[in-house]
């Protein structure tokens, strides 16, 4: 995934959610829009380096988006508009080996009793595969935690992926590491310990833990190696 050109600036702060102050080159201070609701623990370091997409939509409130951020050393990509993407486009050029076999992808299907939608939908003469694709950023310990906040959405994912396997179907729940550091992915049991309950409880009952990371740099985005998950 080809990445439009990035402005440079340091990061002053980031509070309500979606939104960052960022000094830029030449010293001049603007507001972005920050695309990740999660709490960004460990990437929303005052003067940190990073990187903003600037929209050309004159009748956009905030032009610029906070893209990037560079902690110790890596690039790490926030925005969760993109995991989706990274996902679908690495399963359709055969780098995910695990899910090749699938003659179409849907995304945003909708599935489950509780009428969620489900990130991609493969289907084909292997039947059905329900993805369901997470954003990973934080990094501890030399190891990629997921959430890095509590996550009742991600929860209920967890149980509707065991309701499509005990359906029948397949279930996958699909870390992407944006970020090059980490040797694995394991759940962050000391911030959201049901999450790491329910992960383990599916993966017991059927439901596919796979991970990738991804080669972040400021052209471009793509997942590239798997890594194990440690439950």
């Amino acid at each position: 995934m080809q990445l439009p050109a990035l402005t440079p600036g340091v990061l002053i702060r980031r509070y309500k959610r979606f939104l960052a102050d960022i000094e830029l080159p030449d010293g001049s201070v603007v507001t972005a829009h920050c695309p990740n609701s999660g709490s960004m623990k460990g990437c929303n370091l005052p003067g940190a380096p990073v990187l903003l997409s600037v929209s050309p939509n004159p009748n956009r409130k905030l032009a610029h988006t906070w893209e990037l951020v560079q902690i110790d050393g890596f690039w790490v990509g926030l925005n969760t508009m993109l995991p989706n993407r990274l996902a679908e486009e690495a399963i359709a050029d055969g780098t995910v080996a695990e899910l090749q076999g699938y003659e179409t992808i849907r995304r945003e299907v909708c599935y489950g009793s509780e009428r969620s939608r489900i990130d991609l939908l493969l289907e084909g003469s292997r039947g059905r595969c329900y993805v369901e694709v997470k954003n990973v950023t934080l990094v501890e310990g030399g190891q990629a935690l997921f959430p890095d906040a509590v996550t009742t959405r991600g929860q209920k994912h967890l149980r509707e992926l065991m309701e499509v396997v005990a359906q029948g179907d397949r279930g996958v729940i699909f870390f992407t590491v944006q970020r090059g550091d980490g040797a694995g992915v394991a759940p962050a049991d000391t911030i959201d310990p049901e999450y790491g309950r329910l992960l383990r409880e599916a993966v017991k009952n059927g439901v596919e833990a796979l991970a990738y990371r991804a080669k972040v740099t400021p052209e471009a985005i793509r997942l590239t190696e798997r890594l194990p998950v440690f439950l």
